[in-house]
């Protein structure tokens, strides 16, 4: 399974938040930017790692934010957000995250396929450095493309 493409509007940089909560916040506006979920989303995604845990923090830098397939989910699409500093999620080894990536897929398997897909792309600590140190949308959208 191939990532979905990544337009413009679901690419937010440098973003100021104040902690996790505003982070993954950012990045479901951009979802809901690109018409990919509705705004109730990101209080899913949200509510998964109040749940659960940090467990979105897939890498040092990483966060992969996401909650189940359900009906605020428009479309499968994919956001990225880099923040303007660095914000903790509780994660005892990956903390602090700088890149937020935020995934919406509306079916039970394509979502494990994909969550798996972007893990895999992004062990490679230096495709997060280089995300996050991104200065235009062109240059993530060159970067993410690498990825695929």
């Amino acid at each position: 399974m191939s990532l979905p493409p990544l337009p413009a509007e679901a690419i937010s940089l440098r973003v100021e938040v104040k902690n996790w909560q505003g982070a993954v916040r950012a990045a479901g506006a951009a979802l809901t930017a690109a018409g990919i979920a509705k705004p109730s989303y990101a209080d899913e995604m949200i509510r998964m790692i109040d749940e659960h845990g940090p467990y979105v923090v897939i890498a040092p830098g990483l966060a992969l934010a996401h909650a189940r397939p359900g009906p605020e989910v428009l479309k499968d699409g994919i956001a990225v957000v880099t923040l303007a500093t660095p914000i903790y999620f509780g994660h005892p080894y990956n903390d602090p995250v700088s890149v937020v990536l935020a995934l919406a897929v509306d079916s039970p398997d394509a979502h494990v396929a994909l969550v798996a897909e972007i893990a895999n792309h992004f062990n490679d600590s230096s495709a997060i450095t280089d995300l996050a140190a991104a200065t235009t949308v062109g240059e993530v959208q060159r970067l993410f493309e690498g990825t695929t």
